[in-house]
């Protein structure tokens, strides 16, 4: 694809190369590719489902491990809190309060969101906040109240939850104050990431938003750390521009502004494998920003957390033992098979059908590239309806069949068969992820090296009213880990509770 030198510089200034945006206008002109879903990964086919007896070990090898292991929390943060307020924008945009009460409001356009919403707002964790700073007039009667309430709650001189990070927005109440998803996290971190009374945090946040969270730290940070007998060392990452993708316009040209400049979008949270390949450490916990739970609950999540960290060191240790040998050619025959045996049993690897016609070399440089890789052990929750990608055996284009998360994006649902392996998913990964990173000689993988380019998404978007097409790049816990050794275990649903929505704090797993 030919550039101008014009293009060429604002390719250049944005971090990008000009390689990069022809392979993503390719993907616009071809389509992404669909994955090929060999079969769902249930309890009996690739989803561990531990004993209480295994759960105590793997528990236990952990905190055998924790003193001599760094260990990091990691948490994509820099989302926005606008979509979880969706359906209270869009009453402030249609309400008029001149001419009709909130009821009136709530009859004429039937928003059950809005309903629910006011029926039981009184219990939000933000609502004495907010109350609070009503004045007379606002309070007069529960209609005005209400009104007052809403916008209050959203305006640019109270507390503007639309324009701020979810992770700054009030989640739960205990009582006289109130926690944001932020701090939580905190709390999460002493419980199962902390060892000799410090845990250390990364926070994926957006520029302009790093002050806000780093104040909130500073205010919440001693009351937590005297709570928990922890000291806390928190950093941040910003999702780097060469990580933004060109839009194009419906027919796949390059997209225009009114200046006349290209447009270059975020790529989306698989971007932030770059920000996961900056950080280092034995253990990494990774979890979204927007789930949490009140601190009643936080030890049971702590054991399923400290579980999934037993079992990745667990599974780990057997990695290393065998790469070792086979990197030093010292491994027998009779290991070879026990090694295929553990790969096949333990560690949800599917073993070529060609093996067996292998040679001996051939035989031991195939199980070495399979056990040199990222290592992610996944938590499953039972599907109950909520939104998630779900695990799945997947055919990749070379043949080879593993352990995926895939969302339904990724699906050819037009494809009877492959809408029937999708439907017939019995679990759905939270984004409850330990990641080990190093190799067996504690060298740190580049994490880029194992990303699948093509498992990006399209997705239709608007710019000034103008219809384009945006790419956001594989997902980090779909393409951008595509090629990492993949282990999912169950996990007690009550330990995923997030809040896509503002009325999810409204559940009981968000009420203390």
């Amino acid at each position: 694809m030919n550039f101008t030198d014009q293009e060429i510089s604002e390719i250049r200034e944005h971090g990008l190369t000009t390689k990069q945006v022809a392979s993503q206008i390719e993907l616009f002109v071809n389509g992404v590719p669909n994955v090929k879903l060999v079969s769902a990964a249930t309890t009996s086919n690739g989803i561990f489902q531990l004993s209480d007896q295994e759960t105590l070990t793997y528990r236990d090898a952990y905190e055998q491990k924790k003193a001599d292991i760094d260990i990091l929390k990691f948490t994509p943060a820099s989302g926005a809190a606008s979509r979880m307020f969706k359906s209270v924008f869009k009453f402030l945009e249609d309400y008029n309060a001149e001419k009709e009460t909130v009821n009136a409001y709530l009859e004429r356009t039937g928003s059950k969101a809005m309903r629910a919403f006011f029926d039981n707002y009184e219990k939000f964790p933000f609502y004495n906040r907010i109350v609070d700073h009503l004045n007379d007039a606002e309070l007069a009667d529960e209609n005005s109240k209400k009104y007052a309430f809403v916008k209050k709650m959203m305006g640019a001189k109270g507390e503007d939850y639309g324009n701020l990070p979810k992770g700054l927005i009030p989640f739960h109440y205990y009582g006289s104050y109130s926690v944001t998803a932020f701090e939580e996290h905190l709390y999460e971190a002493a419980a199962y990431a902390a060892k000799s009374g410090h845990a250390k945090l990364h926070f994926t946040v957006s520029p302009e938003h790093k002050e806000a969270f780093e104040a909130q730290l500073k205010e919440v940070e001693t009351s937590v750390s005297t709570k928990t007998n922890t000291n806390f060392k928190v950093d941040y990452s910003f999702q780097k521009p060469e990580t933004d993708t060109i839009a194009v316009t419906l027919d796949n040209k390059m997209y225009r502004k009114e200046d006349g400049s290209l447009l270059f979008r975020p790529g989306g949270h698989g971007a932030l494998i770059e920000n996961l390949n900056d950080v280092d450490a034995d253990v990494i916990f990774i979890k979204n920003i927007d789930n949490v739970l009140v601190n009643s609950r936080i030890e049971k999540l702590a054991k399923s957390k400290r579980t999934l960290a037993g079992v990745l060191l667990a599974k780990q240790e057997q990695v290393f033992k065998y790469a070792e040998l086979l990197a030093n050619d010292s491994i027998t025959d009779a290991e070879l098979e026990t090694l295929v045996a553990f790969l096949e049993t333990e560690f949800s690897t599917r073993i070529s059908d060609a093996y067996s016609n292998f040679s001996n070399a051939e035989k031991k440089k195939y199980l070495a590239e399979i056990l040199d890789r990222p290592l992610r052990v996944c938590g499953m929750v039972k599907n109950e309806g909520e939104p998630g990608g779900g695990p799945f055996w997947v055919e990749d284009e070379n043949g080879k069949i593993a352990l995926q998360i895939i969302e339904s994006a990724q699906v050819n649902t037009k494809d009877a068969k492959q809408e029937e392996i999708f439907k017939n998913s019995t679990h759905f990964n939270p984004v409850d992820i330990v990641a080990g990173v190093r190799n067996y000689k504690g060298e740190k993988y580049n994490l880029l090296d194992y990303v699948n380019p093509d498992l990006a998404f399209i997705a239709y978007k608007t710019d000034g009213g103008t219809e384009i097409k945006a790419l956001e790049l594989p997902g980090l816990w779909n393409g951008a880990m595509a090629r990492w050794n993949t282990l999912f275990v169950e996990v007690p649903l009550e330990t995923f509770n997030p809040v896509k929505t503002v009325n999810d704090l409204l559940k009981p797993s968000h009420q203390s």
